[in-house]
């Protein structure tokens, strides 16, 4: 399934525009706009991701129309739930667990949004979900009632991937989880990206311009940040990931 979002990601990747923004709607003010949503593009950005692993916030349509105003790049819901779907962005990546086994996340809150997508017009981007233990809890665990697969079993974790790509799916996203204290290994992104022919993303624990730089080097199409750019605000942070994703060996040294 490919549509102008799907087609946009791809075009940026060719383009070197590898970072894909994660932003919590639950830790923004929609009375205080970040100004890095107007630069994001300049720096390099290839799509904000929006998305919580929290319902129940009510100004989380605000919040995201918000950022939509101010942003022209691809806005991508990336959902904790049905309840999340939002009128406001360009398109889902509509998920499958395929790391755990809980009906829920394997079908169950997929068949609940998909009228909405439909209804909404969003774009839906098959993705399959891998979360993958690196030694935190993080709350997509406690949310989902799964295990993450353990990261040291690479031929586990890579026919998850590629049973991701058979059933269709048109993404898999290696995720160490929010919050997480340490990034996916390289050792596993390499194997993943041997396995699979579809795109990668990884994301998770990513704190540093080194670490995204390692992740991208090592195989993923997109790195997913943002912790770390929730704790620091600072443009040139943001610059620094972006020449960071591109996977060149001077985006350490910017």
């Amino acid at each position: 399934m490919t549509g102008p979002v799907f087609t946009s990601l791809l075009e940026a990747r060719r383009m070197g525009r590898r970072l894909l923004w994660l932003l919590d709607p639950d830790k923004i003010d929609s009375h205080k706009p970040d100004p890095r949503w107007q630069r994001a593009e300049e720096f390099g950005v290839a799509a904000i991701l929006v998305g919580t692993s929290q319902d129940g916030n009510p100004d989380f349509d605000r919040t995201i129309a918000s950022i939509r105003t101010r942003s022209a790049l691809p806005l991508i819901l990336f959902p904790g739930s049905a309840s999340q779907v939002s009128p406001h962005v360009d398109a889902v990546l509509f998920l499958m667990l395929l790391s755990g086994r809980n009906p829920d996340y394997l079908v169950g809150e997929q068949v609940k949004g998909a009228p909405l997508v439909r209804e909404y017009g969003i774009e839906p981007i098959p993705t399959g979900y891998l979360l993958i233990d690196t030694g935190t809890t993080t709350s997509v665990v406690t949310r989902s009632s799964t295990a993450p697969l353990p990261q040291h079993d690479v031929s586990k974790v890579c026919d998850h991937a590629l049973c991701a790509e058979y059933m269709g799916q048109s993404l898999v996203y290696l995720e160490a989880g929010s919050g997480a204290s340490h990034p996916i290994g390289a050792e596993l992104i390499v194997a993943v990206r041997r396995t699979i022919r579809i795109p990668l993303l990884v994301g998770g624990g990513i704190k540093t311009a080194e670490q995204c730089q390692q992740a991208s080097m090592a195989g993923a199409d997109f790195v997913v940040v943002g912790t770390a750019l929730e704790q620091d605000r600072s443009a040139e942070l943001l610059r620094q990931f972006c020449v960071a994703a591109r996977g060149t060996p001077k985006a350490v040294s910017v």
